[in-house]
């Protein structure tokens, strides 16, 4: 277990960060930790407080007017990402305390028990998810700035504490903001988790949309043993649901999978086993492509549930809209490029698979936007972790990458 003496910075300020309980939508101070490093490198620091959601907006080499900070030096790169972390669940089944930052060496085996990788990692939340890639970040920058003061544009950084949340308070609101000040921003690099196997053989270039809505099937609650009294709305939006769930929407495209229709939740029943319920909820999500859109979703569902004369009330949520920075993009280029250098043998694969992120609020700006950070196959999970020397080659690619775009 490390003593944390020699720590490379990245690594150092990953763990403090995951050291503070930021579970959404709190910061917990996070942000402050970050503004003071960034106030030293002549960063502009401007925080933004939007109900209970903290964010931190900062820019080198700023327009400031007001206290309010915008920028007129292009291009305007911003590093993007949040300082919350989800719920660590039960923590008595934690190796180590979830938030403790603790280092610590691992050693994987194969089946024969042989020793097939060691390697140090941080544990914690948010290791991975965000808080190692934010570390990364400003470690980066702390180094690029040092070595280039005079570089062209301007450096940003968008940091939430809202983005594993509802997402109403935290990037949404600050892109409004900035674009009721006439700010735009050029190029963004989010530090998701991204990776799979290797760091930075997965870049992601774009989402699908996201589309949800709460559907209520009525019906008429009675006696189970009298159905001829009741109307059933279980029975009666079988067919319906199930059409929803065999239907192909589109074929989706080369660079985005077909739109997918899941039923996340169902709710029905009184609690007694002899009652025929009065109404049924249905929960449900669209991760939909650029072929399709939420309008003609949203007109195809209603026209299903009219076919089969359902009874029906529909709530649809907040609409996340498909995005896709294209690979001869400057940004993209310049991504695989440094990828490339401090990774050498790895061959990034573009791709806009997964969930949504925040990059789908910045994106509608006109700005190109990479995802580019940690592997992710602890994120969420107990124990989540990330490889120390990840941390190390990460803040270096986000190094070079900036050089690429700034000089």
């Amino acid at each position: 277990m490390s003593d944390g003496t020699s720590l490379h910075p990245a690594v150092s300020l990953a763990r403090d960060l995951v050291q503070i309980e930021s579970v959404t939508p709190n910061d917990s101070g996070c942000q402050l930790l970050l503004a003071a490093r960034l106030n030293a490198l002549g960063f502009h620091c401007e925080t933004l407080r939007y109900h209970d959601v903290t964010n931190l907006w900062a820019v080198r080499n700023a327009d400031v007017v007001n206290d309010r900070v915008g920028t007129t030096a292009r291009p305007l790169v911003v590093f993007a990402g949040h300082t919350d972390v989800v719920p660590s669940g039960p923590k008595d089944e934690w190796t180590h305390p979830p938030f403790s930052g603790t280092i610590e060496t691992h050693t994987s085996l194969n089946t024969d028990n042989e020793i097939v990788l060691t390697e140090e990692r941080l544990y914690g939340r948010g290791a991975a998810d965000m808080k190692g890639g934010i570390a990364a970040f400003v470690t980066a920058v702390e180094r690029f700035v040092e070595a280039h003061p005079d570089h062209q544009g301007s450096i940003g950084f968008l940091i939430t504490s809202d983005e594993e949340g509802p997402a109403k308070h935290g990037t949404r609101e600050v892109v409004e903001e900035l674009k009721r000040r006439g700010t735009a921003i050029d190029m963004c690099i989010v530090g998701e988790p991204s990776s799979q196997y290797v760091l930075g053989d997965i870049i992601k270039v774009g989402r699908r949309g996201s589309l949800s809505g709460e559907l209520i099937i009525k019906g008429i609650q009675g006696h189970i043993a009298y159905p001829h009294l009741a109307r059933n709305p279980i029975h009666e939006s079988l067919a319906a649901l199930n059409e929803m769930v065999q239907r192909k929407w589109d074929d989706g495209n080369d660079n985005f999978q077909p739109t997918s229709f899941q039923i996340s939740n169902i709710m029905g029943g009184t609690g007694a086993t002899n009652v025929i319920p009065g109404s049924k909820t249905v929960h449900f999500n669209f991760r939909y492509s650029p072929e399709t859109t939420d309008a003609a979703l949203k007109e195809w569902v209603e026209e299903i549930l009219t076919k089969h004369e359902l009874d029906y009330d529909m709530r649809w949520g907040d609409t996340a809209y498909p995005y896709e920075t294209t690979r001869d993009n400057a940004l993209v280029q310049a991504a695989l490029a440094s990828v490339a250098e401090i990774m050498p043998g790895v061959e990034p694969r573009i791709c806009t698979s997964g969930g949504t992120s925040d990059g789908r609020f910045i994106a509608p700006m006109g700005a190109q936007v990479v995802e580019l950070g940690p592997i992710y196959a602890t994120i969420h999970k107990i124990d989540e972790c990330c490889a120390t020397a990840d941390l190390e080659r990460l803040s270096r690619i986000y190094e070079v990458l900036l050089g690429r775009l700034v000089l």
